[in-house]
């Protein structure tokens, strides 16, 4: 397997302020292999957002270079689907029709409009909403919400899935729910998934590599963990396993001991 699929070569972003320059990110290298599952985490203002927003293609980066599939960021595009944690659903369309604009914006061109509507129908049954699907966004749960959010990106058939906190605003059993709908999700698909958390147990559960970032300003990669689980993955077997509690130690020492928070060292 290339380990390279999304390659970031020494990128560093830096963002104008009134004081001159808030150097966000700095000496950033990280390599992504297709099909693989990474989670960036860190305490706020670490740069996570940052770093996806780089890989979207929605901030071009002040230096360095990131590319996906050997080819060059240069700005968003089809081959990026972004799941953030605001849904951003058009209230006044149906669920289906939020999914078909993304696909007809990619497909319509070269497809007829029955090929569209199953793209659109596939997406939304790939994420369980086939039911709700001539519903509106003020008819669902927040949970199917994002659920919409997911097929619109998955619909447009990207390399790579990006995500921002996706689950952050949800309650808890929504949340883990949605969890183990993402797992199947992207063993179905064989999604390449790059995705922002503030979860550590949501981290240890969906990844294959948690990247765990220093504190900013002038953030970077402290420290990648590899973790070592089978797949498929289950929660409630994996609560007692102690490789598993193990991967969840080693994140939480690195943000509470070697990245203490922000906050704590300006108390200090």
């Amino acid at each position: 397997m290339s380990t390279k699929f999304i390659d970031i070569q020494n990128a560093s972003m830096a963002f104008p302020v009134k004081k001159g320059c808030y150097q966000a990110l700095v000496d950033v290298n990280l390599q992504v292999a297709k099909g693989e599952f990474i989670t960036l985490i860190g305490h706020s203002g670490c740069g996570k957002s940052t770093l996806l927003n780089m890989i979207a293609g929605l901030t071009i980066a002040t230096g360095g270079t990131l590319l996906c599939a050997n080819r060059e960021i240069a700005g968003p595009s089809p081959e990026r689907g972004v799941v953030f944690q605001n849904h951003s659903l058009l209230p006044w369309l149906t669920c289906h029709d939020n999914v078909y604009l993304a696909v007809e914006r990619v497909f319509g061109a070269i497809e007829p409009k029955a090929r569209l509507q199953e793209r659109t129908r596939a997406a939304l049954a790939l994420v369980g909403l086939t039911h709700a699907e001539h519903k509106r966004p003020n008819e669902i749960s927040g949970g199917m919400k994002q659920r919409v959010g997911i097929a619109r990106a998955l619909s447009m058939e990207p390399k790579v899935l990006l995500m921002d906190e996706p689950f952050g605003a949800l309650d808890a059993l929504t949340r883990a729910h949605l969890q183990d709908e993402l797992l199947k999700i992207v063993a179905a698909t064989g999604s390449t998934v790059v995705m922002v958390t503030h979860d550590v147990d949501e981290a240890v559960l969906l990844s294959d590599r948690i990247v765990m970032m220093t504190n900013g300003p002038s953030a970077t990669i402290g420290d990648i963990v590899s973790v070592n689980l089978p797949r498929p993955r289950e929660r409630v077997t994996l609560a007692a396993d102690p490789q598993y509690m193990a991967y969840r130690t080693a994140v939480l020492e690195f943000l509470y001991h070697r990245q203490a928070r922000p906050a704590a060292k300006e108390a200090a």
